[in-house]
């Protein structure tokens, strides 16, 4: 006999599990949750013998895994619909960022905010995301950019995953941008930011991955592989904000750390792809900032098809390049824009943003040992939720097997 905390029954469950039904289909099904994990999916016919403490009936809603949200910059102060309008007059990206624009005005808004402030508003964003169905979040720093600031915004990440209802994985972005104040000595900064900033961070338990920004407009595959290093040397896991604007090497210079992902990646080529896929890379896509940038040029997702590359899904939601709080919309746009098929993009939305933020075997999946964090959904099939824009889909969500607000 199973001893269950809870038991889901009268649902159809999308396991999104690899090989089997799409979507790792399971009609009329059933899910006994034990101590936070799943200890038994299946057909409600098969299921075993078991007592469970409490019985949700979901009247034939579908179950997935709670949705992951692997490229977040969540925490910050202010916003940048200045920019949103500068940009819609004809102004470019690199423009106002070379202008003082960009990554470093909102620099200057998160230095001045608490971290009282950067939590409210944070949490006032991720309302979007929990209503559609997110229940773990990547929070990078990037917005501080001096010791202070970087360590109140991982600080405030960390307090999230605490006190807001999602699991949060934190990635220290240093080389996000240069800070005004050392415009005129990048190279300090860079010193700063690696040998300083960072081990600090780490010495506080503030960091789970190491990420950077690697562009003309930003760092150097020389300067990001000096932080790599030192994040090598702490035994932290990097991943790469990777040929999001020109074909830089980021996508070769993140397999050759062995990261988690390299996101962005629309001007990656065949041998980054290829160095990709043997590396085992995830290659996240950010159709929020294809958007909102007015792109032209996708991802290369015909070849990381055909090399076998790991497709992720994520908002990227921050506060000049994609204003995105909403996982459903990332979904639907990476199918409308980008051709992912849905299960695509709901795997890259589970299963492959869970590996894009080394959290494979704890969650993305519905699973016997896998953490019971779960999305509820009125839908009549799983393409609903790439197929619906802005429409409430969600009906619940669990979290490590507890209902979840």
């Amino acid at each position: 006999m199973i001893l269950a905390d809870r038991l889901l029954t009268d649902c159809h469950v999308a396991a999104m599990t690899e090989g089997g039904a799409p979507y790792g289909a399971i009609e009329d099904a059933a899910i006994l949750i034990q101590g936070g994990r799943i200890a038994w999916v299946g057909p409600r016919a098969d299921l075993p013998v078991h007592k469970a403490v409490e019985t949700d009936r979901l009247s034939g809603r579908w179950v997935t895994p709670g949705l992951i949200d692997c490229h977040t910059h969540l925490v910050f102060g202010g916003d940048r619909s200045g920019e949103f309008e500068r940009r819609l007059e004809g102004a470019t990206y690199e423009e106002i960022a070379r202008g003082g624009g960009g990554i470093v005005s909102s620099v200057k808004a998160t230095r001045e905010a608490s971290e009282d402030a950067l939590y409210d508003s944070a949490c006032k964003r991720l309302e979007g995301l929990k209503a559609t169905g997110v229940t773990t979040v990547e929070i990078k720093s990037g917005y501080g950019l001096d010791h202070d600031s970087e360590l109140k915004m991982l600080s405030v990440a960390r307090r999230i995953g605490r006190e807001a209802g999602v699991r949060v994985r934190t990635s220290y972005l240093g080389l996000h941008a240069v800070p005004p104040e050392h415009k005129g000595d990048r190279a300090a900064y860079v010193d700063k930011a690696v040998d300083q900033i960072l081990p600090a961070a780490h010495a506080e338990g503030l960091v789970d991955a190491v990420d950077a920004y690697c562009e003309p407009i930003a760092f150097t595959t020389d300067e990001v592989a000096r932080l790599f290093d030192k994040a090598e040397a702490l035994g932290l896991p990097v991943k790469l904000h990777a040929d999001q604007l020109s074909d830089g090497g980021g996508a070769a210079l993140a397999a050759r750390y062995h990261a988690l992902s390299a996101d962005h990646i629309e001007h990656t080529t065949e041998p980054g792809v290829q160095a990709m896929a043997e590396a085992g890379v995830v290659g996240v896509l950010l159709p929020g900032a294809f958007l909102m940038l007015r792109e032209t040029k996708a991802p290369p997702v015909a070849l990381l098809r055909q090399h076998g590359v790991r497709m992720a899904v994520a908002t990227d939601c921050n506060p000049g390049t994609s204003p995105v709080a909403s996982m459903t919309a990332a979904l639907n746009l990476a199918c409308v824009q980008f051709r992912l098929t849905p299960e695509e993009a709901i795997a890259g939305a589970t299963r492959h943003a869970a590996r894009a933020l080394g959290l494979q075997d704890e969650v993305g999946t519905i699973e016997p040992g896998k953490a019971a964090d779960l999305a509820v959904w009125d839908i009549s099939r799983p393409a609903e939720l790439c197929y619906w824009l802005g429409a409430p889909l969600l009906d619940r969500r669990y979290l490590a097997g507890q209902a979840a607000s």
